[in-house]
């Protein structure tokens, strides 16, 4: 077993759509391999996000088109409390001022119509949590990295003060 070894957890991924059957077939596609939390608005996911300030959710799904707050809307406040989550588009039209919104506003990973191919779903959400443990990784190890070079300062210091003494 190697020193970086670390067990493998189910990330959580949020759905958000106004439409419970769409939620339901969201949930039943993803809830083997990741912890899915569903909302039917985005008002509720702002909720459901302020709840789970302090643990990480690695994917956010939201459909554009809902009532009072449109997709792009949730995810650009999305942003306030879990900047480092990837985020996916859903919508049923084809609208490119809500695309290129989304993805200057929103920080989109993704951009997906309905109805969605289900092979091509699981892998583009696949494809965001890897996109998500690499960003998480990345952080770790320039906190270690920049701790060793802390480290390694106070001991260059402290040689180099040594050095004046002997001389």
């Amino acid at each position: 077993m190697s020193l970086n070894y670390k067990p493998m957890i189910k990330q959580k991924i949020l759905c958000v759509d106004d439409e419970i059957d769409n939620l339901e077939a969201l949930e039943r596609m993803l809830r083997q391999k990741y912890i899915v939390m569903k909302a039917s608005s985005g008002a509720a996911a702002i909720e459901l996000l302020d709840q789970d300030r302090d643990r990480e959710i690695a994917l956010i799904i939201s459909d554009q088109k809902m009532p009072s707050m449109t997709g792009v809307e949730f995810l650009e406040k999305s942003l306030l409390s879990h900047p480092n989550s990837v985020r996916i588009l859903l919508t049923g039209y084809t609208d490119i001022e809500s695309l290129i919104e989304a993805i200057n506003n929103a920080q989109i990973y993704r951009y997906l119509t309905k109805p969605w191919e289900p092979v091509d779903f699981k892998m583009t959400v696949d494809a965001a949590i890897e996109r998500y443990n690499s960003q998480q990784e990345l952080k770790l190890k320039n906190e270690q990295l920049k701790k060793a070079f802390d480290e390694l300062s106070v001991l260059d210091k402290t040689k180099s003060n040594f050095m004046i003494l002997i001389n």
